[in-house]
């Protein structure tokens, strides 16, 4: 028979042993709870809105915004229908959408900088990179035929190039009602070119890229204005002409109908960005990081709107392929 000493400790051992047992169980169960829960996706629980815009590269930039936020960041996404200033304007007001890919400040610039003022908006950067948005181009058969020929101002020893046998050559501009026809008539003046060249202004678009068509299929050489991003100028093969450095005061001349003394200026250096609403530093610091290293190269751009026009395919088909074929331009986008 065992001591009252002993009893007391048997029967303490088994009351420690069942308050124990409820507590390791209670704690392994909250080890697997715990392990269980997966790591909130760094948009939180939230939908991101990213503006669609009518134009065709916008159009594409949302979506593959929001392939890559799916994909790659597990966000919930939506692409909303956009308008330069409604949206501009919504975001400043509501805080939605949350992101617009493709802003260009100069024809939205009072709402803009109204916004940028109650700070409900920001630039997270550029839109685009790697090149001017207007120029002046040669197809790329008459820069490797003529590897003199590097900017506007060597236009003046090597006009004969695009003469052939007349007696001057021709510049094929812009429409006479667009903007930058007067920035190119003063720019002929500006670089002493009105000597050995004649000005062509097509009546439209359409009959721009008709004659800049036929003189590529003629292997012509051509000079022409241009702008960016736009996927004739990948279709085709173009090379931009340097026009040398932006000068705020000589482009306010050029683009003045009566220009007294023109000066050579490269086109105005308009702002095209990403816009993104304030709430979303609120709502995920990792996002912003991500849109501020999301510039997308103007080549790249020309290449997809190309892309589009060659397969009839519509702008979720285009992101859908830049996403796939091009990971090492946008997975930098990603790194933190």
């Amino acid at each position: 028979m065992k001591g009252p000493h002993v009893m007391r400790a048997l029967l303490l051992s088994v009351l420690l042993a069942g308050l124990a047992a409820p507590a390791a169980a209670q704690q392994a169960a909250s080890g697997t709870e715990a392990a269980a829960v997966p790591e909130p996706p760094v948009c939180g629980t939230a939908t991101i809105s990213i503006a669609r815009m009518q134009w065709p590269s916008a159009a594409v930039l949302a979506y593959i915004h929001a392939d890559i936020l799916k994909a790659e960041l597990g966000c919930a996404v939506q692409v909303v229908a956009g308008d330069l200033s409604a949206t501009t304007s919504s975001m400043a007001m509501t805080g939605q959408p949350l992101v617009a890919p493709e802003v260009w400040l100069g024809r939205v610039a009072a709402i803009w900088n109204s916004a940028l003022d109650s700070g409900r908006i920001r630039q997270a950067a550029p839109t685009f990179s790697g090149g001017d948005l207007e120029a002046w181009f040669v197809p790329d058969y008459v820069a490797k035929d003529n590897p003199d020929l590097k900017s506007v101002a060597d236009l003046n020893d090597h006009w004969q190039v695009f003469a052939g046998s007349e007696p001057r050559a021709t510049f094929l501009s812009c429409p006479a009602d667009w903007a930058c026809s007067i920035i190119n008539r003063n720019l002929m003046r500006a670089y002493g070119l009105t000597a050995h060249f004649d000005i062509e202004e097509p009546a439209n678009r359409f009959a721009l890229d008709k004659r800049l068509g036929e003189a590529v299929s003629r292997h012509d050489p051509i000079l022409f204005y241009y702008w960016q991003p736009n996927g004739v100028l990948a279709q085709r093969g173009f090379t931009p002409l340097d026009m040398g450095a932006y000068d705020a005061k000589a482009l306010a001349c050029l683009a003045e109908t009566k220009c007294a003394d023109p000066t050579p200026s490269a086109f105005p250096r308009e702002q095209v960005v990403i816009a993104i609403s304030d709430d979303l530093f609120a709502l995920s610091p990792a996002l912003v990081s991500y849109f501020q290293r999301a510039s997308m190269p103007l080549d790249e751009m020309n290449g997809l709107l190309a892309h589009m026009s060659e397969t009839g395919g519509a702008p979720e088909e285009a992101a859908q392929f830049f996403v796939e074929t091009r990971p090492e331009i946008w997975q930098p986008w990603l790194e933190r």
